[in-house]
């Protein structure tokens, strides 16, 4: 499969005018975003669950290459930090099923403040179901060592290469036989566009720890002002450049 290209969400009111066009009412932005772009990552689940029914209707808006990454329930993630993971583990894989075969990754983003903790991760993501892929975003240093590299790779989980301000936050481990990366603010004008240098160093790390067919997510998370939208596209035009395959993303200049 070819690199996945996206942005974090879709439902910014202030990407009408400039993503939406200003006759396309909100109830038809998915289906907009759809035309554009092969895959979303669905962040508003972190905040609250949607119920299967509101997966499948998400699922029937959406043409049959759509992949949708799905950030997993803050209740897992910041409230119970991993423990127990069973039960919300169980509740947001049952729902998210409502997708049917437009699922894919499903984020786990740790808070800031949660420190590493081998067992608690391994507990947590041997409660998947080994049919659903899992991306990992630990936020806080004592993450980076051997022991936590192990249990990723031994749950073929992805560690996620994360940037802000083209730089990466995390070390660049292939933990697992794909990948998934995430922008979140880059430093270019305007405030939080990237800049083309960034995004070619970006094309160039991917290239060079994948193969061609490797399943790459890629998401933009700078979404004020439409600058993910902005960035995917320029980042898709970097990596076909470079003779990658790449979904695909909008023609903006």
């Amino acid at each position: 499969m070819p690199i996945l290209v996206g942005t974090c969400g879709w439902s910014y009111r202030d990407w009408r005018g400039t993503f939406y066009p200003p006759e396309v009412p909100q109830r038809a932005w998915l289906s907009y975003y759809a035309d554009h772009f092969a895959t979303v990552e669905l962040d508003n689940a972190f905040y609250r669950l949607p119920s299967y029914d509101m997966f499948a209707a998400w699922r029937d808006a959406l043409p049959g290459d759509e992949v949708v990454a799905v950030k997993a329930s803050r209740y897992l993630t910041h409230i119970k930090r991993l423990r127990e993971p069973a039960e919300p583990v169980g509740r947001l894989v049952e729902h998210a099923r409502g997708l049917g075969d437009r699922l894919g990754p499903i984020l786990l983003q740790l808070p800031p403040n949660l420190r590493a903790d081998r067992d608690l991760l391994a507990e947590c993501l041997a409660a998947f179901p080994s049919d659903v892929r899992v991306a990992v975003e630990p936020r806080h240093e004592s993450w980076w060592t051997d022991d936590v590299r192990r249990v990723l790779e031994e749950q073929r989980a992805a560690l996620t290469w994360t940037d802000r301000l083209g730089h990466p936050l995390t070390p660049l481990w292939r933990t697992s036989e794909w990948a998934y990366v995430r922008f979140h603010e880059g430093r270019a004008t305007p405030w939080p566009r990237y800049g083309q240098a960034a995004l070619t160093s970006w094309v160039k790390r991917i290239a060079e720890a994948y193969e061609d067919d490797a399943d790459v997510h890629v998401y933009f998370n700078n979404d004020p002002g439409g600058a993910a939208v902005t960035d995917a596209a320029a980042f898709a035009r970097v990596a076909r450049k470079a003779g990658l395959t790449v979904t695909r993303t909008p023609d903006t200049p």
